[in-house]
């Protein structure tokens, strides 16, 4: 089990050493390691049971139950700390494959396994969670049969993985791009938001009708695409469209950048999501990117956070606060150039992001039927 939250301290921080997990670096199938807090090298060791080698499973148990990464032998560093809502494994290799024994448990079967001893009163958990996971059941076919599962599952993720590099990329540099010619400091500031992008527009939807919902969670804090949307009778919420940027208007969404850009949707379509967004469209002649760019722009983050307000917890930014941002007054020219770059690769971004959707499709309908044998693997080409 990790530590009692009491042996990990925000004083106990350092700006390098031994990074300590939290629930972001258990989304998805192996450790993500995009960011980290660390302690030192003697706090780590100190914490005994607590620390996790290349190899283990991290299970979350307590808060975002059905949580479970493996640290790939590939991983940035030899040793990291499980958090107080955590706990670890270490599998016996010769039978079963830490790839094999995670990815069972993200099928609907191996999520119900973990899940059957939850708890939903007050914060969610598992009841006793280390004696009753070592009771849970898996499936645990020859080593060999095993290699040939995770050989298709890895192209897949693989493929996934190459796109989700390049669309990071690809969005730093127009990011990078926006701060210096949009957000210029020598640029005048005599202008507001509001004289660019009308916040909040009036979209048409009639009650009932059913469109795509885009909830909270499948907003990202990191990337222009949203996780996932489903199809639902409208019942109220905030409308956007093609061209629109949604940004959550509510702690801690906002801080940690929940926000989207919509160019995925049909010609004239409307979506529909959380009252919790704030929706910006485009002035004319002004370029759609632009604003989901100004959301990741630390300056506007800094001042949307700064303008909340509400009970500790539930703290929103008003749209008023947001129109009446401060902005350059921009060059049409600056505007031109910024257009033309960015429409184009967020077009990219947006294929992309598209064929990711369809590659995790796939694998998500292979993955119970090659875990449970249903499917041959000598029968899947990919």
């Amino acid at each position: 089990m990790g530590p009692f939250g009491s042996n990990i301290k925000v004083d106990n921080f350092v700006d390098f050493g031994v990074p300590v997990l939290n629930g972001s670096n258990l989304q998805g199938f192996k450790l993500n390691e995009d960011s980290f807090n660390y302690v030192s090298q003697e706090k780590a060791d100190s914490l005994g049971k607590a620390n996790a080698h290349k190899g283990d499973v991290v299970i979350t148990h307590r808060g975002t139950l059905g949580q479970i990464v493996y640290i790939p032998e590939d991983s940035k560093y030899e040793q990291y700390v499980i958090s107080q809502s955590q706990f670890r494994l270490k599998l016996n290799q010769n039978l079963i494959r830490p790839d094999f024994f995670v990815y069972f448990f993200h099928t609907r079967l191996g999520q119900h396994r973990i899940l059957m001893n939850a708890s939903q009163v007050g914060v969610p958990a598992l009841a006793r969670p280390t004696s009753t996971f070592k009771e849970v059941l898996v499936h645990v076919p020859p080593i060999e049969v095993q290699s040939k599962v995770m050989d298709i599952l890895h192209s897949l993720d693989d493929k996934i993985e190459v796109n989700r590099r390049i669309n990071d990329n690809l969005e730093q540099q127009l990011q990078a791009t926006f701060d210096k010619v949009i957000m210029d400091e020598e640029l005048p500031r005599n202008k507001v938001l509001k004289d660019y992008a009308y916040i909040n527009p009036s979209r048409t939807v009639k009650k009932g009708d059913v469109k795509r919902y885009i909830d909270m969670s499948s907003l990202p804090t990191k990337g222009s695409f949203p996780f996932n949307w489903i199809n639902k009778p409208y019942n109220g919420g905030m409308k956007f469209q093609n061209g629109d940027t949604i940004m959550a208007r509510i702690t801690p969404c906002l801080e940690n950048g929940k926000t989207a850009y919509i160019n995925f949707l049909e010609k004239d379509e409307v979506a529909f999501g959380s009252t919790e967004y704030i929706v910006m469209a485009p002035h004319d002649g002004i370029p759609s990117e632009m604003f989901y760019f100004l959301a990741r722009n630390e300056d506007f983050v800094v001042y949307a956070v700064a303008h909340m307000n509400g009970s500790s917890g539930r703290q929103r930014v008003s749209a008023t606060d947001i129109e009446n941002y401060i902005m350059p007054d921009i060059p049409s020219h600056f505007i031109e150039f910024f257009g033309k770059r960015a429409n184009a690769v967020m077009e990219y971004i947006k294929n992309n992001s598209l064929e990711n959707r369809k590659l995790s499709s796939l694998r998500d309908s292979l993955l119970p039927r090659l875990m449970s044998g249903e499917l041959n693997v000598s029968e899947v080409e990919i």
